[in-house]
Order: structure tokens, then C-alpha cells, then sequence
């Protein structure tokens, strides 16, 4: 069974954060006000769905899924993309594939250390443009 990547999480490390944004095309302007902002990510579980929200004092964003089931997600406020999101359990790492206008996304929780470990990448599994989130 999983570590449980329930609980309230401040970010303490955002490695790469702007060349991430930059391939994703955001705005210059906006990735100059993401990359002041201190994130909150609260994830719960309320029996096999769970809830990630990612607050600030600029934009909240909530999903809801079910592992194994894929779901539509938009991105408002965040990079504006609709596409299908699917999560699945490797090991003891929680792995999102996301399909849709922009190819090969997708992001992978996993507790170490007592941290929440978040990398996000533009090219699935071959991370040429990535960041690495941490959250304690």
C-alpha cells in the first residue's frame, strides 16, 4: 500500500520552476508573478476519491479523481489546457499522464523524507523541460 500523500503541504523548493513554465508557454507576465508565489497543496482522500487543491494568493486550483479512471481536466487559471488525465499507482508513487493540446504531460507525487515530492514534466518520462516541487 502507498504512503498517504494526505495533509496540508507548504512549498520549500521549486527547482527549474521558469524553464518549465517557458516550454509550457505561459506569458512572461504571468510567469513572473508564478514564480514569486508561495504554494499550498492540501490533498485528501475520501474513500477512493481524492481531492488535490493548489492555493495562493493569486489562483486556486481543485481536481478530483479517482485513481485508474480517467477524467477531463481543464487548467484554468493555471496553463488553460483541456485534456484527459489518468492516475495510476507505480510502486509507491502516485503518476499522472495527461492527453491533450500540449503532448507527453504529466506529474508524479511520492513522500520522502516526510516531504511531498512533485516534479512536473513537458515530455512524459523524458523530462527535457521538468521542475521538481517540495513540499513539507
Amino acid at each position: 500500500m502507498p504512503a498517504s500523500l494526505c495533509g496540508i503541504w507548504e512549498i520549500i523548493s521549486n527547482t527549474n520552476f521558469e524553464g518549465y513554465v517557458t516550454a509550457l508557454g505561459i506569458n512572461p507576465y504571468l510567469r513572473k508573478i508564478a514564480m514569486k508565489l508561495k504554494l499550498r497543496k492540501i490533498t485528501e482522500q475520501q474513500g477512493d476519491q481524492f481531492i488535490i487543491k493548489i492555493t495562493s494568493t493569486f489562483q486556486n486550483y481543485t481536481i478530483t479523481f479517482k485513481v485508474g479512471q480517467e477524467f477531463k481536466e481543464f487548467t484554468k487559471g493555471l496553463d488553460s489546457r483541456h485534456m484527459k488525465s489518468l492516475l495510476r499507482w507505480e510502486g509507491n508513487k502516485l503518476v499522472c499522464e495527461q492527453i491533450g493540446e500540449k503532448k507527453n504531460r504529466g506529474w508524479i507525487h511520492w513522500i520522502e523524507d516526510d516531504n511531498l515530492c512533485c516534479p512536473s514534466c513537458t515530455l512524459f518520462l523524458e523530462i527535457p523541460h521538468s521542475c521538481k516541487n517540495i513540499y513539507k
